[in-house]
């Protein structure tokens, strides 16, 4: 199953069961995951493995595990299907550990999932669907080459600002 070729600092691979303890840590963190409804449990981690698990088997691209090159975990990050106001779209999400963030690894990771939309797909445009209030994950949106172009009404928190662009 392709994944993302490394880049300068990182590697991508499949998530495995074996990740549940960084992926519990990573979406438990309640500063990790300030921007969205909750923080998830244990059993929410487990079932976000299984279900990005499925997405790699159907859809050949789902949500990887990011790791630097000499294998510790940063987060995860990668395509996954959302809906838009009831139309689907191809998004670009990435979550970093709270003791790794602001060092351009989101950026550099969300930058190799754009180019494998583009080497492994007949997609014509990826969007990121954020908090209106999420400034760093903004930032990465705009170094994609994104820009605002809707908000959702239809998500899990009342308002959610879409980025998008053209590929």
């Amino acid at each position: 199953m392709p994944v993302p070729p490394h880049t300068a600092r990182l590697r991508f691979r499949v998530m495995t069961d074996a990740d549940l303890e960084e992926m519990a840590a990573l979406l438990g963190d309640p500063v990790v995951m300030h921007y969205y409804a909750a923080p998830k449990s244990r059993g929410e981690a487990a079932q976000w493995i299984e279900r990005n698990k499925r997405r790699c088997a159907e859809h050949g691209y789902g949500l990887w595990i990011i790791e630097t090159l000499d294998g510790e975990f940063l987060g995860d990050c990668g395509l996954t299907w959302q809906s838009v106001n009831g139309t689907p779209k191809l998004e670009v999400g990435f979550r970093v550990r709270e003791q790794r963030q602001n060092r351009g690894y989101a950026t550099e990771a969300a930058i190799a999932c754009l180019n494998f939309v583009r080497e492994h797909t007949e997609e014509t445009e990826l969007v990121a669907i954020l908090h209106p209030e999420n400034r760093a994950s903004e930032r990465v949106a705009q170094k994609l080459g994104m820009h605002r172009v809707a908000d959702d009404l239809a998500g899990p928190i009342p308002v959610r600002a879409v980025y998008s662009m053209h590929l």
